[in-house]
């Protein structure tokens, strides 16, 4: 009897010595990060995961079904008047959880309903509003902005660029890991050339300051910094346009020198856009549709745009060319003929 006691209270010793199996969210930021997706990414699906443990009284979710899921996704467009785009976002980290965490394989998870995005023509600014929002900008923020116009980049990819994809010589950028996890080729504005060298010049000098203090280093994708210790420390890799301040990373818990935050660059358009006394509403990404329109207004095809912007399908792009129409498709109102 003695040793079953003992045989058992070893077993429960043993079973108590065991680590606690992994909390749901962090199940959820695992399967997220070997799957290489984005911190955006992860932060968004973490939170999504979140919010549907707590709308559902804090139930696990593999207790829960599709009228589960469906409840939720209603509730967002019902009560909280989500857009589509932010339904649509939710409705994809749940299945994400469902499918990837969980290992769920049930029938309805291919049929849960997705929002429908209405059409909308996008925000596009006049060449001279153009004008006017980028005079109203200096510094670093002047620089992105006219970058973002001059190649039709989206903000993020402007910010992610990496020294080494700046090519001077042939007059061109490398856009890594666009939407989609897809490569592209842009160009480089001529006219931005001289500002370009010379902040180069001025990250340079912050670069080599921080190596003296003992940092320098930046992150990098897909585990280079285990295959190549130097490599986070090479001028090649770091920001184009990095932060002004030192700050720990999430994942790794390193201090690194990331790049300029999105929101940041959002703050200053939408303050050089009330500065310029535009009515229109603006944000970094009206300089993208402003970069497609102008092309098309200055009469450049239109595959050659979709593929400047790195669009899948060339009826993307299409929209552009609905902003260009004037009045029912180019017809003039019999009132002008009339006055």
């Amino acid at each position: 009897m003695s040793n079953v006691i003992r045989q058992t209270g070893g077993e429960r010793m043993g079973r108590e010595a065991l680590p606690p199996p992994p909390r749901l969210l962090d199940r959820v930021r695992d399967a997220v990060r070997v799957r290489g997706y984005s911190l955006r990414t992860e932060e968004a699906y973490v939170e999504w995961a979140r919010r549907f443990v707590l709308f559902h009284g804090r139930q696990h979710p593999d207790s829960l079904g599709m009228e589960a899921v469906e409840g939720f996704l209603t509730h967002l467009a019902v009560e909280r008047h989500v857009a589509p785009s932010t339904q649509n976002q939710a409705k994809a980290a749940l299945l994400f959880l469902y499918k990837e965490v969980l290992g769920r394989t049930d029938d309805w998870l291919g049929s849960v309903v997705q929002a429908k995005r209405r059409p909308r023509l996008p925000v596009v600014l006049s060449v001279p509003e153009l004008r006017s929002l980028l005079e109203a900008m200096d510094g670093v923020m002047a620089l992105v902005a006219r970058l973002l116009y001059g190649t039709g980049m989206r903000v993020m990819e402007g910010l992610r660029l990496r020294v080494k994809d700046v090519d001077f010589e042939r007059g061109l950028l490398v856009v890594r890991c666009g939407k989609g996890g897809k490569d592209r080729i842009t160009m480089l504005p001529t006219a931005l050339v001289p500002d370009l060298k010379a902040h180069l010049e001025r990250v340079k000098a912050l670069h080599e300051k921080d190596r003296a203090e003992g940092h320098g280093a930046v992150w990098l994708p897909y585990a280079l910094a285990a295959k190549s210790p130097e490599a986070p420390y090479a001028w090649g890799w770091q920001w184009v346009f990095p932060s002004a301040v030192r700050s720990e990373d999430p994942r790794t818990g390193q201090t690194h020198r990331h790049h300029l935050h999105a929101e940041s660059v959002q703050k200053a358009v939408r303050l050089a856009a009330k500065a310029a006394g535009l009515v229109k509403p603006v944000t970094p990404h009206v300089l993208r549709h402003s970069f497609a329109t102008h092309l098309l207004q200055f009469g450049h095809d239109i595959r050659t745009i979709q593929e400047l912007l790195g669009h899948r399908d060339v009826t993307t792009t299409m929209i552009y060319t609905h902003v260009l129409n004037r009045g029912g498709h180019g017809v003039e109102s019999p009132l002008d003929r009339i006055l």
